[in-house]
């Protein structure tokens, strides 16, 4: 048996149906194949990115360690979409489950089935505002800055915010 392995970060989002119960089946089902969940970012509202006009997600980044190896930390993903519908018909369209391999520790892969880190995780304030509340200072393998750096230089402007949101003020 394999010891746990580095740090390793995983994106969710949901923009279809029932959105909280996804991020939650597929959080369950990523335990069941052998992620060792250490931590969750809040639940954040986020304004799509690209694609048909559709609706807001809920984004959320866990944080984790698994005796997987990326590739098969990668196939439990795509196996937690699997197993909520998700269904590649139109590229960047809703879609009931979005799981993304952010970082695998300092792992660094150019694969066709796996590029580590992700490609646009640098490009992506719904993935960079969960990822910094949880891991600040995680460090991006090839471009060298943390994700709070990153967050920081994002030329993504699109809206993220906390979800629920906090009760208005008295």
């Amino acid at each position: 048996m394999r010891a746990a392995g580095p740090a390793v970060f995983i994106g969710l989002g949901s923009n279809v149906g029932d959105r909280e119960r996804a991020l939650s089946v597929a959080r369950a089902g990523l335990r069941a194949a052998g992620f060792a969940e250490a931590t969750a970012s809040a639940l954040y509202l986020t304004e799509p990115v690209g694609g048909p006009p559709q609706g807001w997600f809920l984004n959320q980044v866990i944080g984790g360690t698994t005796a997987l190896t990326p590739e098969e930390t990668m196939r439990a993903c795509l196996e937690a979409e699997r197993a909520l519908g998700r269904e590649r018909t139109v590229r960047n369209g809703p879609r009931t489950l979005d799981v993304d391999l952010l970082l695998y520790g300092d792992v660094v892969r150019e694969g066709e089935a796996l590029v580590l880190p992700h490609p646009r995780l640098h490009e992506r304030r719904f993935v960079l505002v969960p990822l910094a509340e949880i891991a600040p200072e995680a460090r991006h393998p090839v471009l060298g800055a943390t994700t709070r750096e990153l967050l920081v230089r994002c030329p993504d402007r699109a809206e993220v915010r906390l979800f629920p949101p906090a009760p208005a003020a008295r």
